[in-house]
């Protein structure tokens, strides 16, 4: 752990930065020269050296996408290998802030500086706004000094990014760390592969909640449109429709042709224990590997930077398994 001393803050829109229009908030440039007029009216500014990057296009994270976590990596990674910086703070929009948190966690694995996320729920500016409380505590968690790895700074939490979710879309303290079992082997020296400097592409993923009503025929036509991962959020302790032969073949049929299917709980708490339950034990006869208590944004990130590292879907199902970053550990 060490103080950061050369800052880049990466700015890729969200609530934070945005200004009002005739169709209500959206992202807005120039959002360091606001930083820089509020801190220059503050008594006791964060002191640390920072330089702003804007990225292009600024979102409103409800539209971020996995080429935008790709940019954002690509960004993060060239700020600390070319330009030098030994820490990297991310202002992300609320939506989908856990997602990114997640998927960089995987895409950044190895990276040896910090890299913290944070956002607003109300923009910088607003009346009674969290932005300026929610940026400085981040800065000041630079000055503090950070382990390296990606973290998530929102209303005075600090919190690991492969384990935090949003929790309430009006609240200040929108996200928490779920109490999910942790019981995954630590993995040991991560590849090259997974690395931090190994490219990635996008991967064509899906993520269906298992429901009373859930047909086969619903899975055979998404399987069917190219998916190469399918994250099935399970009852309990990883169960479902076990009795319907019908699904466990299509399931069975997609894992044979090469699909990776995974496995976690719908429930705020535990995890998947396949052998629990017989209707546990079907599902993964039929192909799926126990994300453990993995949440859905940690299992999706995982899921995303495996299969876009390039590997099949047997080396991607035993680096599942293994706690890479404190995903499931």
């Amino acid at each position: 752990m060490r103080a950061v001393k050369n800052l880049l803050v990466l700015y890729t829109g969200g609530t934070i930065g945005m200004l009002e229009t005739p169709e209500g908030l959206a992202p807005a440039g120039g959002f360091d020269a606001r930083m820089r007029e509020h801190f220059a009216q503050m008594a006791d500014a964060p002191q640390l050296q920072w330089t702003l990057q804007e990225l292009n296009p600024l979102l409103d994270s409800a539209n971020m996408q996995q080429h935008n976590w790709l940019a954002m990596r690509d960004a993060i990674v060239a700020a600390v290998e070319v330009a030098g910086h030994d820490g990297v703070l991310v202002l992300h929009g609320t939506d989908s802030l856990a997602y990114s948190a997640a998927a960089l966690s995987f895409l950044l694995l190895g990276l040896p500086v910090p890299v913290l996320l944070t956002g607003s729920m109300l923009p910088a500016g607003a009346a009674d706004s969290d932005a300026w409380a929610n940026l400085c505590g981040a800065l000041r968690q630079f000055e503090n000094g950070l382990e390296d790895g990606v973290q998530l700074y929102f209303h005075g939490q600090l919190l690991h990014g492969c384990r935090a979710s949003k929790l309430r879309s009006e609240a200040f303290d929108a996200f928490a760390a779920l109490p999910r079992h942790r019981d995954g082997e630590r993995a040991g020296a991560i590849p090259a592969e997974l690395g931090y400097k190994h490219p990635r592409q996008p991967v064509n993923l899906a993520v269906v909640p298992v429901f009373p009503g859930l047909q086969a025929s619903h899975l055979q036509a998404l399987l069917g449109s190219g998916v190469q991962g399918l994250l099935l959020e399970c009852y309990g302790s990883g169960t479902g429709p076990s009795d319907d032969q019908a699904l466990l073949d299509v399931l069975h049929a997609a894992r044979q042709r090469g699909v990776m299917l995974a496995a976690i709980s719908q429930c705020p708490e535990g995890s998947v224990v396949f052998d629990t339950y017989a209707a546990g034990n079907r599902l993964r006869g039929a192909g799926l590997v126990s994300g453990g208590g993995m949440t859905r944004e940690a299992a999706l990130g995982k899921m995303f930077a495996l299969l876009g590292a390039g590997l099949d879907v047997e080396a991607a199902e035993q680096w599942f398994a293994l706690d890479l970053c404190g995903e499931r550990a």
